[in-house]
């Protein structure tokens, strides 16, 4: 029986100090937009693989994702993804370089643009993560206009990696869940 609760403990735990995908909100509380310093955001962030990008733009914008080269020169014609549903998420789902560029190219041409390097050593669990859907083949998505604002809101959080799962609430939950096992256990013996 100790093997058991030992095995409980265990399993507990690495699911409690697992590490999960972290939100980054692109612009902070301006979002996807030409206000944005969008040049400078990611400088202080370390994506990893799995993490999410959310793209917050009005029903007249649209985030594309495109080639190093069609990311220089503002190239719109030929993107690799088109979201245009005002609430986009992107999930980082391998290292490398991710491109993005508005889909007005003149908005592109005045900075509205992010460049995001995912390094090959910094992995995060993509358990959870929502999958982005492109708009542009398949079943069209439901187009929601934004409420989005080029004022801040205060109520919008900032993206200093916002995590879903982990931290110490995760070892609390697991250090209730390791008690309420041995509990269990101990009415059963």
């Amino acid at each position: 029986m100790a093997k058991l609760l030992l095995l409980h403990l265990l399993a507990i735990l690495s699911i409690a100090l697992t590490s999960h995908a972290a939100q980054y909100f692109v612009g902070d509380t301006s979002g996807w937009d030409i206000s944005s310093n969008l040049d400078t955001w990611p400088d202080d962030k370390v994506f990893k693989v799995g993490d999410v990008l959310v793209f917050s733009y009005s029903a007249s914008n649209s985030v594309r994702e495109v080639t190093k080269q069609n990311f220089d020169t503002c190239n719109i014609s030929n993107p690799l993804k088109t979201y245009s549903n005002g609430n986009t998420t992107v999930t980082l789902s391998a290292p490398g370089d991710r491109y993005f560029v508005s889909g007005n190219r003149l908005y592109c041409f005045g900075g509205m643009k992010l460049h995001v390097h995912v390094p090959a050593d910094e992995v995060a669990s993509p358990i959870g993560s929502p999958q982005a859907q492109p708009s542009a083949t398949g079943t069209p998505l439901p187009v929601q206009p934004s409420s989005k604002s080029n004022k801040p809101s205060a109520n919008i959080p900032t993206s200093s990696g916002i995590s879903s799962y982990g931290g110490s609430n995760s070892v609390v939950v697991a250090f209730v869940s390791f008690m309420a096992s041995y509990l269990l256990w101990m009415v059963q013996v």
